[in-house]
């Protein structure tokens, strides 16, 4: 029988605490938990349940990763609320409000350089904020007020507005100053069950024509182009998870009967199903990517502060090793 030692040229290292970054297939003993540990990778996708947010609220948006995000604003039907709330991966925490509240908005950029625009104020609205780490500022407007719109940006300086309701073509890109119109996307919608990437790689999905639908729309730098359908049509699901049009992650949302657990990953070619997130939930907010995603809040059927977070296939996953 082949030993460790002989397979990788050293013996079983005792760690006091697991290593920060092992590589796949190490193995070591953790003497603290007793524990002989492996480390793999996952072979499907999963969900974890996360911190729950201070403020239970739907129709919020959402910027940033995993372990670093942003929930903004939002609605308890009513009130609206200007709240912000930070994760760090295990807790939420409030920071300073934005100065406009409002549900049915966008998001975009990172726990320390935010956006946030459009969504519903009262009316339509083209209110724009942007966040440095400490404070929001208002700065320049939408070119169309909208609310129920999509968007992503990997900064508060390069952002996307998609669509919005009722019906709406309109895309705008942000540059840190100005909004500007660019190319239309091909089907009107608002409602959307999701939209994630660039300014100049992005991907919109799901939405509301005068029916659900499952349309999914691609985003090259100059043109849209309607590709692969999601399996489920579904608007209402949370924005923002992924980083391109070849990574994106759909889940939750509603069907036009019921709100859905169904989830989904998009490799650039295809989407497929894969775990539901815990509880059936729509209008929750996201962030993150399609293999280290995150969503919060929503309701389900009522309004709920629930965190969850999504390991998608192939992510590196520490296992205890069975001795007995």
């Amino acid at each position: 029988m082949s030993q460790y030692k002989g397979i990788v040229g050293q013996k079983v290292v005792s760690y006091t605490t697991d290593p920060d970054n092992p590589v796949q297939g190490q193995v070591w003993y953790n003497a603290t938990t007793n524990t002989l540990k492996l480390e793999g990778q996952t072979t499907s996708g999963s969900w974890a349940t996360g911190g729950n947010m201070n403020t239970a609220r739907r129709r919020l948006a959402g910027a940033g990763i995993q372990t670093s995000a942003l929930a903004i604003s939002g609605t308890a039907d009513p009130p609206l609320y200007n709240q912000v709330e930070s994760y760090n991966g295990s807790s939420w925490t409030e920071i300073s409000d934005v100065n406009t509240a409002r549900e049915e908005h966008a998001g975009a950029g990172t726990q320390t350089a935010a956006l946030t625009f459009g969504g519903k104020s009262g009316s339509a609205t083209a209110n724009t904020e942007t966040w440095n780490g400490s404070s929001w500022t208002e700065v320049a407007d939408l070119n169309t007020a909208r609310q129920e719109l999509t968007g992503d940006g990997a900064t508060n300086t390069a952002s996307i507005a998609i669509g919005g309701a009722p019906q709406r073509t309109v895309v705008e890109t942000w540059n840190g100053s100005s909004w500007t119109e660019i190319t239309d996307i091909n089907t009107g919608r608002g409602s959307f069950r999701g939209g994630a990437g660039t300014t100049t790689s992005a991907l919109a999905f799901g939405g509301y024509t005068t029916t659900y639908v499952a349309v999914n729309e691609s985003w090259n730098g100059s043109a849209w182009t309607e590709v692969a359908d999601l399996n489920t049509s579904a608007g209402y699901g949370a924005q923002t998870i992924g980083s391109s049009n070849t990574n994106a992650l759909a889940c939750g949302g509603y069907t036009g009967t019921a709100d859905t657990a169904n989830t989904e990953t998009w490799n650039g070619t295809s989407w497929t199903e894969i775990a539901n997130i815990p509880a059936a939930t729509a209008n929750n907010g996201g962030a993150g990517t399609n293999t280290a995603g995150l969503t919060f809040g929503g309701r389900n059927p009522s309004l709920t502060n629930a965190t969850y977070e999504f390991t998608g296939a192939g992510s590196p996953l520490t296992q205890t090793i069975d001795t007995d």
